[in-house]
């Protein structure tokens, strides 16, 4: 598994800047102390406080961890518990349902090629109508007529003396006129008449057989694919849930004993602000002309984040059956940095590979990367029409449908799908040019630093706070 990195580590990373610097451009910290008031409303009126400063918050990290003593350790236990049984059996139904998929599509490709040689029979070319018909006859002899025993065809041919020509006549003839014209003993011709009635009796009744066969093999795979992703569908809030209530495994944390009654809470909020050029520049702070639009067209945007991290140490209280309220301790830690596009799209890249996403990988790997090479195959019986029909636009029932539900929390396939393209390659971030280094970053920084603090100072404020730094 990955090392385990802090947001404010992933940003310092990401960005050649911070790289050299080392540190956000400010900081602050707040410590609320009160066992008697729950710690909800902390979290709610910060988020509400960014949101009216215009930051657009989004949450990170939503991490919780009991001491192992506590009952809120053993009451969130089982609810995971019934969430991943949930899930389980939900999974095994799924399973189920693919190998029945994978069973009707090869069923499919059987039946499929059978037909190709009853298409054969009615081909214009006589040497594909006259291998077809040798197939067909090679498959009544192995299928149909070596059920009468030792008086079937092959029986008779290898075993029995004066039937030695019995399956090349067989072979040769088309239909029961041919034998008269074949040099046959009289044994031999009656013996080759009533089979040869019989075999063309069977190739139309066995290709209507098959091709009715193929029809409704085609409906029952349509329906084992609607039904993978109706379970899909009820899956998804069981194995969101059970993802949600696992614990974070925080080791030696010495604010977690193991028979005291405590909760570790972590979160943590970004928000950011797109920093305004032309107003910048009405007010002076920059030039007019970084305002010209054939510059701002080359150039990166830059934007004002701030980074709130929450670290909660409550004691749960049991409010009612199943509900508990948290008073304790929060540490609040606010942060300033001015990140460019390149900076924010290498981050969300080094979030997508966080161990926040690590298990959700493992099940994303487990649908869709391992029967992807199906797609095709069931795309390709589901849409087939008849020839004389011209094909109709009709949406795809692929696995990439299948298993929408899940791939929508591993965030692939949000997009339509598109013609194939390359790999995207990795983002690399560039360092700032001149005119970034000397005034773009400069003054994101310088706001970023004033936002933070107005953040901070408001909050401090409106709470009455002394504990802070």
């Amino acid at each position: 598994m990955a090392e385990v990195k802090t947001i404010s580590q992933i940003i310092e990373s990401v960005s050649p800047y911070y790289q050299k610097k080392k540190a956000p451009e400010a900081s602050h910290t707040i410590v609320y102390d009160s066992s008697t008031e729950t710690l909800e409303p902390v979290y709610f009126f910060m988020l509400d406080l960014m949101n009216d400063m215009g930051l657009a918050p989004q949450k990170l990290v939503d991490n919780f961890s009991s001491s192992p003593g506590s009952g809120h350790f053993s009451e969130f236990g089982q609810r995971a518990s019934i969430m991943q049984q949930q899930a389980s059996k939900i999974l095994g139904d799924v399973n189920t349902v693919l190998r029945s998929v994978l069973n009707i599509v090869y069923d499919l490709k059987e039946f499929k090629t059978r037909l190709a040689t009853y298409d054969g029979v009615k081909s214009k070319d006589k040497n594909e109508q006259e291998g077809a018909f040798l197939a067909l006859k090679q498959i009544w002899m192995d299928k149909v007529d070596i059920a009468k025993g030792n008086s079937s065809i092959k029986a008779m041919a290898l075993g029995q003396a004066g039937f030695q020509t019995l399956i090349d006549a067989f072979l040769v003839a088309k239909d029961e006129k041919d034998i008269d014209k074949i040099e046959l003993n009289d044994q031999v011709k009656r013996i080759l008449k009533p089979r040869i009635h019989e075999f063309n009796i069977w190739v139309g009744e066995s290709e209507k057989e098959l091709r009715k066969r193929y029809d409704i093999e085609k409906n029952y795979l349509r329906s084992q694919v609607n039904s993978l992703k109706l379970y899909s569908r009820w899956v998804k809030p069981y194995l969101t849930a059970a993802q949600g209530l696992e614990q974070k495994e925080m080791g030696m944390n010495p604010s977690l004993v193991k028979m005291f009654d405590t909760v570790i809470l972590e979160l943590t909020l970004m928000g950011k602000n797109k920093l305004d050029i032309a107003d910048e520049a009405s007010k002076g702070n920059v030039s007019m002309d970084l305002t010209n639009p054939k510059f701002l067209d080359k150039q990166r945007s830059y934007y004002t984040c701030i980074l709130v991290d929450f670290v909660f140490r409550g004691i749960p209280q049991r409010v009612q059956q199943g509900h508990y309220a948290f008073g304790g301790r929060v540490d609040i830690t606010f942060k300033a940095y001015a990140l460019n596009d390149d900076e924010l799209k290498k981050f969300d890249e080094e979030m997508k590979k966080s161990e926040v996403n690590d298990v959700l990988s493992l099940i994303n790997g487990m649908t869709t990367d391992s029967l992807g090479p199906l797609q095709e195959d069931i795309n390709s019986f589901l849409e087939e029409k008849p020839k004389e029909e011209k094909p109709k636009e009709e949406k795809k029932m692929g696995l990439k449908e299948i298993f929408e539900p899940f791939t929508a929390m591993f965030g692939a396939f949000e997009k339509k799908e598109e013609p194939k393209k390359e790999a995207p390659k990795e983002i690399v971030v560039a360092p700032d040019n001149w005119v970034e280094s000397n005034y773009l970053r400069p003054l994101t920084a310088e706001n970023a630093k004033a936002k933070v603090f107005d953040l901070f100072d408001a909050y401090k404020k409106s709470h009455g706070m002394t504990s802070y730094s």
